[in-house]
């Protein structure tokens, strides 16, 4: 087995990851009955034995001792991990995971990638290296951080470049929370556009989710719980609605927003964390889904949007369930894949799922999903045997395809609205080491990715349609 580090970074990141954790814990107290510390344990988590002088970890098929999470927790406020270490997972984190200032960054990306950046590179690089000194077969970084704040977009990208830098060879996943046109960060637009530079540069694949789609989701949820149908009712104190699990009561509004995305994390990761007939390797979702290496947006889907029996409803269908990964409501950015041109897309299904169930729906969706011409083929297929807790199964779809274009279009135009006055330019700016240039620069680098999926597009009108066949004669 294989072995993965989650990076979280930022006041949004380390909320998302303590919920992945959180959940990962539910999934595996779920299937591990006889607490041996098994290798789907492994794969994101350690043993340790606090007996030991040298505080060693145990091996695979011993008993769980103390779990202690592969993860490295980084903000440059105290406030989010202080928490974490006075809820529920405070036994699951150690102070050698976890590095946090006071002042924060003020939404500012210079502060966050420049100043701080700077400040404490040596000890990001240490615990990273100490991170990955607990691994046999180090295969995945998973990158957390939001777009729009300074830490997240600053720090964050600093830390996905030391990544690059230290761990070339190991793959860089990074989940990237996009504000919404109605962020009140004024300045998220350029801590945005600056940091897609960096995803643009340094990431193997990158899963934006835009809080807006998660916003609609949630309210979606909200309605089926006063929805007057039996058996369609939101549970009172499911993960959705409660703020257990390591977030803070005040933040329980993100807290629903939060648990899709760790559902997100939870499903990519199924693979790593339980056996399968037809496993993905992580790596596999970057060989075989970026055939140009900065167009490596995957933009995800999920269904259920919910799990652990979060709502009562009835299980859908297995081929409804299919048809959902596919359409608008249950994609995590606000995007319609059907009328834009795929360049590949992986389903990973968790449950009781055939080889032929897979099969049957990829021909069955087919004509309706528009793929360039030299991939028709382009389909990766993953298979994990484990089901999220409460459900039959699930199904994560990892699409890449140009309609992320009008999403960064539209973050674009947001960026030039301010750029072009000039306008909290100078809070930058005051930032040692930050030139104008940066911003003109990222501006050209978004322009140019947008230009690449535009021609993308463009021949997708050239597309031949399959030859009509021949009707019979009755």
């Amino acid at each position: 087995m294989t072995q993965s580090v989650v990076v979280q970074v930022g006041q949004c990141g380390n909320q998302v990851g303590c919920r992945f954790w959180d959940l990962a814990l539910r999934e595996h107290a779920h299937v591990n009955k006889r607490g041996l510390y098994d290798e789907a344990l492994s794969s994101f988590f350690r043993n340790v034995d606090p007996r030991k002088s040298d505080g060693g970890a145990c091996c695979v098929g011993g008993r769980i001792q103390h779990l202690k999470a592969r993860a490295v927790l980084i903000d440059m406020e105290e406030g989010v991990v202080h928490g974490i270490l006075q809820g529920p997972l405070r036994e699951v984190f150690d102070s050698t995971q976890l590095l946090t200032d006071v002042s924060g960054s003020g939404n500012n990306w210079a502060v966050g990638n420049l100043t701080y950046g700077s400040a404490y590179r040596d000890s990001i690089v240490n615990k990273l290296r100490k991170a990955a000194e607990h691994c046999d077969c180090l295969q995945c970084f998973f990158l957390i951080h939001s777009m729009g704040g300074g830490t997240g977009s600053g720090l964050g990208t600093r830390v996905l470049s030391l990544l690059e830098e230290e761990f070339p060879d190991v793959c860089r996943i990074v989940t990237a929370m996009y504000p919404s046109a109605e962020d009140d960060v004024i300045t998220s637009p350029y801590n945005s556009v600056l940091a897609m530079r960096e995803l643009t540069e340094h990431a193997d694949c990158v899963l934006p989710v835009e809080n807006q789609s998660l916003v609609d989701i949630v309210n979606k949820i909200s309605l089926m719980s006063h929805d007057a149908k039996p058996g369609c009712v939101l549970k009172k104190e499911s993960t959705v609605t409660s703020g257990q699990g390591g977030v803070s009561p005040t933040e329980r509004p993100f807290d629903a927003m939060n648990n899709i995305v760790a559902n997100l994390l939870l499903n990519i990761t199924s693979s790593s964390r339980f056996d399968g007939s037809l496993n993905m390797d992580l790596n596999e979702i970057a060989n075989n889904l970026v055939p140009f290496p900065r167009l490596h947006y995957l933009v995800p889907s999920l269904t259920p949007l919910y799990t652990l029996a979060d709502v009562n409803i009835p299980t859908r269908r297995l081929d409804q369930m299919f048809s959902d990964a596919f359409s608008k409501e249950h994609q995590l950015i606000r995007a319609d894949p059907k009328h834009s041109l795929y360049l590949a897309c992986a389903l990973m299904v968790r449950g009781n799922v055939q080889v032929s169930d897979l099969r049957r729906n990829i021909e069955r969706l087919r004509p309706s999903l528009p793929f360039v011409s030299w991939n028709q083929e382009g389909w990766k297929t993953g298979l994990c045997s484990v089901p999220p807790v409460g459900h039959a199964h699930s199904l994560l779809a990892l699409a890449n395809n140009t309609c992320v274009k009008p999403t960064f279009m539209e973050l674009r135009d947001r960026f030039t609205k301010l750029y072009k006055k000039k306008a909290h330019l100078h809070h930058y700016l005051h930032v040692d080491g930050m030139e104008q240039s940066a911003f003109s620069e990222a501006l050209s680098s978004l322009s140019a990715l947008i230009e690449e999926y535009h021609h993308l597009d463009a021949t997708k009108a050239r597309l031949i349609p399959d030859a009509p066949r021949l009707s019979i004669a009755r």
